[in-house]
């Protein structure tokens, strides 16, 4: 969209200088047409020369350089209306001394298509062919055929050049307009761009006390737990020093405990800082979370990966890879599920995450309820629905007893340079 900005811009300052330097091509033109034609002698021949450089200073001083060479741009009717006036006076006195000037005489068609507006551009369109039509070879003779000859010929010309002159100035409206509407488009797409990376940033800011939280609730509810039956059954142990069976039992369901609860420790911190994004791109990372978490399991899991993978705002790729994480914790703790399907599908506006389970499924707004009721300590749904509402993005849960559930989650496509 640039480069095609730049090649317009380019194309209308080359025009600009043409157009600007069009009087003065033409004029040169005809001065050279009219010495190579037969130069006038002596005193002619320093008039003819003599009236082409006025003409050419009468141009500079009151076209060019008022405009500033942005020959297209008007600068009032008066002042133009003055410079077409002394324009019309010397292409007059040019084309008496010699026809081919009648060359630089089309200057006052050429311009008054662009410089002027409507009306009067077929006012001097009008002039100008009063000039052309008349100066070489006079009035017409006083008969009913010259005169209407002469007059169809200076009407045709003002109504057709004057036609191209309406045509010309609809089609620049029409261009000014859709380059004002492509640039409010722009303007509004890279606020929409910059307006969701503010949002992303602010999502990153508030995670951290998400975050903070939900480490509380992970260590009161899972490492404290687990801690507090380690040392319960290391308190039962010492009772049973006499009998070694039952000491055994209670050290071997103590290392057990101390396992999990590390295994849940790891969990934690993976979750809150996910390492996997850090050298991998979301689908690698979904894959190796997949990979560990079915190690040791019955369950099947199957994931698949649609569209064209394309990386998006990390922040964007780290709630999808914090969502597939619960999701899957919540199968392992609660669904009993035999089969897992998981895809990834990337579109053209969002990325979509599918859960999908054949466990024992569950009531969603209940669950929901009970969770902001009671404070639950995982993420649950109602965190993954407020993490992916932070960044934009929708979460569907659909899920009934007995027949499975199914996990949408989608964020809409920022690409990573749009929060840099």
């Amino acid at each position: 969209m640039s480069a095609s900005k730049d090649d317009g811009g380019r194309w209308e300052r080359h025009s600009d200088i043409l157009f600007g330097g069009l009087p003065y091509l033409l004029l040169f033109l005809s001065t050279a047409l009219s010495l190579v034609h037969g130069p006038p002698p002596g005193r002619r021949l320093l008039t003819t020369l003599g009236l082409a450089a006025l003409a050419a200073l009468w141009i500079l001083g009151t076209y060019t350089l008022p405009t500033g060479r942005r020959s297209r741009q008007p600068y009032g009717v008066a002042r133009t209306a003055v410079y077409f006036t002394g324009l019309l006076a010397l292409s007059a006195a040019l084309v008496a001394r010699d026809q081919v000037f009648m060359v630089f005489a089309a200057t006052g068609f050429l311009q008054a298509l662009v410089l002027l507006p409507t009306v009067w551009a077929l006012v001097s369109v009008a002039a100008t062919s009063f000039v052309v039509n008349t100066v070489p070879d006079g009035l017409p003779r006083p008969t009913t055929g010259a005169v209407v000859g002469y007059i169809a010929a200076i009407a045709f010309q003002t109504v057709v050049i004057g036609w191209i002159n309406l045509l010309s100035s609809r089609l620049n409206e029409q261009h000014q307009r859709r380059k004002r509407t492509v640039a409010e488009l722009r303007s509004a797409l890279n606020e929409n761009a910059g307006l969701h990376a503010q949002l992303i940033t602010q999502a990153r800011e508030a995670g951290v006390l998400d975050e903070r939280q939900r480490m509380a609730g992970e260590i009161h509810d899972t490492l404290a737990q687990g801690l507090a039956g380690i040392i319960r059954q290391l308190e039962a142990a010492e009772h049973a020093e006499g009998d070694h069976e039952v000491w055994r039992r209670h050290l071997v369901a103590a290392k057990d405990l101390a396992r999990d609860s590390l295994a849940e420790a790891r969990r934690s911190v993976q979750a809150l800082r996910p390492e996997q994004l850090e050298s991998r791109t979301l689908p690698d990372a979904l894959e190796c979370l997949i990979e560990g978490w079915s190690r040791g399991r019955e369950a099947k899991v199957a994931f698949a990966t649609t569209g064209t993978a394309t990386p998006v705002h990390a922040e964007l790729e780290a709630t999808l890879y914090r969502v597939a994480q619960e999701a899957l914790a919540n199968i392992a703790k609660h669904a009993e599920a035999s089969k897992v399907g998981i895809t990834l599908s990337y579109m053209d506006d969002v990325v979509v995450l599918d859960v999908l389970d054949d466990g024992v499924g569950f009531d969603p707004a209940a669950a929901e309820a009970e969770a902001g009721t009671s404070g639950d300590h995982g993420l649950g749904l109602v965190a993954m629905r407020r993490r992916l509402g932070r960044v934009a993005g929708t979460l569907d849960v659909e899920s009934a007893r007995g027949e499975g559930t199914a996990i949408s989650a989608a964020v809409p496509v920022i690409p990573q340079e749009a929060g840099a």
